[in-house]
């Protein structure tokens, strides 16, 4: 059976991370483009990485950031995987020899075919709704336009405007290695809500055993 991993991202708090952490979450993302309204800065960073169990995978989400910025974040959380959402090229994306997930923002000329030969080293592309600046929009986008899943060499992040009610959709329709949600978990940027957690990772669940029963 195939199992949809799930990242719940922008966590700001220890009891968002713990909620997360209950219900099942695969990876927690936390974010260090400080911009942000979800903006973790480095000493708070230090406390959240605290509360993430041994087999949950921290995500430290990057913007255009200088290596210094990098290795500084990395060694408060050593075994993080990093996410790159700016302009990084491949070689800025491997300059610091970690894991990492590549974010495609899915504007008019997103091609996720060349993404996937451009950073052909990405753990995964992570395919996500186009926004002013380098932020998330809170919107969905047309899904048709990524490859099926015999048509992608690299694992494919579903994000973008995902929610309880619609994840289910998105997953029965992409197929995705995993999805990840922020404002669709939220009750305020960076303020989680443990209800709306767990009928998320509930919902992904649901899809995939609709997916193994078909």
């Amino acid at each position: 059976m195939n199992r949809t991993r799930v990242k719940i991202c922008g966590l700001t708090r220890a009891a968002d991370v713990a909620a997360a952490v209950a219900a099942g979450a695969d990876a927690l993302g936390f974010n260090c483009y400080p911009r942000s309204p979800r903006y973790v800065a480095l000493e708070r960073l230090d406390e959240l990485a605290r509360e993430v169990p041994a087999f949950a995978t921290p995500v430290l989400l990057f913007v255009n950031a200088g290596a210094d910025e990098i290795a500084r974040a990395v060694e408060r959380v050593p075994h993080a995987l990093l996410q790159f959402h700016g302009d990084e090229d491949a070689a800025a994306c491997a300059r610091s020899g970690r894991p990492y997930l590549r974010a495609l923002r899915m504007q008019a000329d997103a091609d996720y075919a060349a993404a996937q030969v451009q950073y052909a080293d990405a753990l995964a592309l992570l395919a996500d709704a186009p926004a002013p600046g380098f932020g998330g929009s809170g919107l969905t986008f047309d899904w048709s336009r990524l490859p099926p899943p015999s048509a992608r060499t690299t694992p494919l992040v579903l994000a973008g405007g995902l929610t309880p009610d619609n994840v289910g959709a998105a997953i029965a329709a992409v197929r995705p290695y995993a999805v990840d949600v922020a404002s669709g978990v939220e009750q305020a940027p960076g303020i989680k809500d443990a209800g709306k957690i767990a009928a998320f990772i509930a919902a992904v669940r649901a899809a995939d055993d609709a997916i193994a029963a078909s």
